[in-house]
């Protein structure tokens, strides 16, 4: 089971973007608020970044930055965000001492699963020696092809931005083993529970078929479950099928029976009641207003 593939595939809309940039002595860049998620690697020199709501955080080499709700923030040379500039207006400096890696990652925040949406505002990942060599080597490769022109750059850049994403969360939830969706992934009983819903969200489940496949009873998988990912079992599935289906409906152009059969209704109607009261509009709607 890979439940955080699931879980970016699930809120992706569009392809990632990159920027690679030099800055001078003294700089200041705004980022706005967007639908999606920013990271930022610094690969030379230091700064700050200055979340619209927190502390500054202090950046070295090699620290990478994840912003996973996309809230507005400021990169800055000193701990401080006055003079901010957009960074769309930035103009690079080819001798500047300090250099970045920025860009964003577009994604749904009505299909939000839980686990991204328990990360921090900001998640910052300090360099060090011998901590996330493969996190390390994907900041390597992304930052040198993001400048390049070499043949199918293009695909490997969006390859490496995915994988850069992917090692962000998985560094993040290694170093928060507490409470919640960390925890759930970590627990063996309930990351099987998990397992199985993901992987055939279309069986007709029941709580004592989940229950077998946890090895737990089904008032111990109840309890547990829902301490941990905030929805009782059934709950979830409910939610995680139409999660599914809304990306089927963004991104296929299968018709609604075949969507309600692949996530587990029986007929249509049965799956468009359901759709609605999540997401506040009929299949059809909900389609044609994603591709709008």
């Amino acid at each position: 089971m890979d439940l955080l593939s699931d879980a970016i595939a699930a809120v992706r809309i569009g392809q990632p973007t990159s920027n690679r940039l030099r800055a001078g002595a003294e700089w200041c860049y705004g980022f706005a608020p967007y639908e999606g998620a920013g990271f930022h690697v610094l690969l030379r020199g230091s700064g700050w970044l200055i979340p619209s709501d927190g502390e500054p955080v202090a950046l070295g080499a090699g620290d990478a930055v994840l912003v996973p709700h996309g809230s507005a923030h400021t990169l800055s040379s000193r701990p401080d965000a006055a003079g901010a500039v957009p960074f769309e207006t930035a103009v690079p400096e080819p001798d500047g001492r300090t250099e970045f890696l920025c860009g964003k990652y577009r994604l749904s925040r009505a299909r939000r699963h839980p686990v991204l949406a328990s990360l921090p505002e900001v998640v910052h990942i300090p360099a060090r020696v011998g901590g996330s060599p493969e996190l390390r080597s994907a900041i390597d490769l992304l930052g040198a092809e993001v400048t390049s022109s070499r043949p199918g750059s293009a695909t490997v850049l969006t390859g490496l931005l995915d994988l850069l994403l992917v090692y962000l969360i998985r560094v993040w939830l290694a170093g928060n083993p507490g409470e919640g969706w960390p925890q759930a992934l970590r627990d063996p009983a309930i990351a099987a529970a998990l397992a199985a819903l993901h992987e055939n969200p279309e069986a007709p489940w029941r709580i004592e078929d989940l229950a077998a496949k946890a090895g737990l009873s089904r008032a111990t998988l109840a309890r547990r479950f829902t301490a941990l990912t905030g929805r009782s079992p059934m709950a979830y599935l409910t939610w995680w099928r139409l999660t599914t289906a809304a990306g089927l409906l963004q991104d296929t152009d299968l018709p609604l029976p075949s969507i309600a059969s692949k996530v587990g209704y029986g007929s249509p109607f049965a799956f468009s009641h359901a759709f609605k009261r999540e997401f506040g509009a009929a299949p059809g709607s909900y389609r044609l207003g994603s591709r709008s």
